[in-house]
Parts: C-alpha cells; structure tokens; sequence
C-alpha cells in the first residue's frame, strides 16, 4: 500500500521526496560539509572572505593590537591575497583625506594618525616632551636609510659606540628588531618601527628624502666591510663610547 505522507509532499523545486536523493546526487549535499573549515577554496569556487569590504578591513585595523601582515589578513577573513591588497588600496585612498591614515611597512599595515595632526595630538598626549638628542637623531637616520642593519655598522659610520642609544631607540620603539644576520655571532639586526613612521610623517619608507651622494657613498661603504674586525669583533680596537651625553631628552 503507498505511503500515504509520501504522497502529500508537494512538488517543490529543489526538494526532494522522502526516501530519495535529490538531483545531483548525495555529493551535492554533502560537499560543503566534506571540504569543511580545512579546505582551500580555489580562484574557481572563490574564497568565502572573498565578500571582505573597505568597511571591515578598516575595522579590523582599527580594533587590532599590532600591525598585521598581508597573510594573517587572509587568514582572519579568508579572502584571497587579490582581495587584501585590492582592499587596502581602496582604505589607503579613501583615508588619504582624513585624520587617520594607512601606514604600510614591508609587509605589515596599521593605522596611524595624520601627519598635519601631529602637533594637536602632541598637545594631548604631552609627547612634545619627548626629545631626540643629536646623537639618536643621527643613529635613527643610519637605520631608516640602511635597514637591517647590524649595531657594529652603525657603529662603524659613527666612529662611536652606539649600544646605548640603539637601546634607547628601541625603548622608544622608533627602532625594533628584524632578526638576526647571517653572519659570526649572528647579530642583531634593526630596522624603523611604525612609531617612525608616525612620528615623521610619512606613510611609507619610500616617502624618506633622498640621500646626499656623498652620505650614501659612505654609509655603503660602512656596510660593505661589515664581515672585518669591528666593534664586534674581538680582534678589533675598542670604540669610545659616548653614552654619557648620548641621549638625555
């Protein structure tokens, strides 16, 4: 005898009676639930974060405790590396107007407040106290325009010992660390932070001045006989120091 609530169903589009698959096959209802949270959606089927808006993406910046790379960017909203640039280059183009920019390094992106804004902000968060004597000044100089770069050739283009400031421009965080060298001892090696970035005014490295041939020549120089005896390196002469007045303010 038939089933008699088999019968009532309705015919619906899409739906399939009691009992039997519909079309397309069981893989058709299973496939999602197969490629689950492990899979990696292909250009093909398209990535699910591949939706992201300006909106979220700033959002997301905003709210984020540190710079973020482009990879964890993919990561968090799952879409495609395409999306990420494409969407941080409409953010960079839409905030260009207004009191909080982008600010990119390497691979890293944050936002950061606007540089024509730099002397009201300072004026609420009392930063015009905070000084940079000559001698930070002119490290901080050798690690934007010479990054990575290693403490025994800062030193070298110097002619003094600089582990003091370099400490002190780290404590700062105008001055971080990128890792270690390839090289005896395996060194330090410094790059700017975004703190530079801010602090300076720009948004990016590449909006540093040119260099003076003559200071370029010399801080090329400076790194090409990194692998000599230094300060580094036991076998050469000490370097006087000068962290006595190297950096007061």
């Amino acid at each position: 005898m038939p089933d008699e609530r088999a019968a009532a169903v309705p015919d619906v589009p899409g739906v399939a009676p009691p009992g039997e698959p519909p079309a397309g096959g069981r893989a058709a209802i299973d496939e999602p639930a197969v490629r689950g949270a492990g899979h990696e959606p292909t250009a093909e089927d398209g990535r699910p974060g591949d939706a992201l808006t300006e909106a979220e993406l700033e959002a997301l910046l905003f709210v984020a405790e540190r710079p973020l790379t482009r990879r964890e960017l993919m990561s968090i909203t799952g879409a495609s590396r395409e999306r990420v640039d494409a969407r941080l280059g409409d953010l960079e183009v839409s905030l260009a107007g207004r009191g909080i920019r982008l600010l990119a390094t390497g691979d890293r992106v944050t936002l950061g407040t606007a540089p024509e804004a730099g002397a009201l902000i300072a004026r609420y968060v009392g930063s015009d106290a905070i000084r940079l004597s000559p001698a930070s000044l002119e490290t901080l100089a050798i690690v934007a325009y010479r990054q990575p770069v290693t403490r025994s050739v800062i030193e070298r283009i110097r002619g003094v010992d600089s582990d003091y400031t370099i400490r002190t421009l780290v404590h700062r965080r105008l001055v971080v660390e990128l890792g270690r060298a390839d090289a005896p001892g395996r060194p330090i090696l410094f790059g700017t932070g975004f703190e530079f970035l801010e602090r300076f005014g720009i948004v990016s490295l590449e909006q540093l001045p040119p260099l003076d041939a003559a200071v370029e020549a010399r801080l090329l120089e400076a790194q090409s006989v990194e692998g000599g005896a230094g300060p580094d390196d036991p076998a050469g002469d000490p370097v006087p120091g000068d962290q006595a007045g190297d950096d007061a303010g």
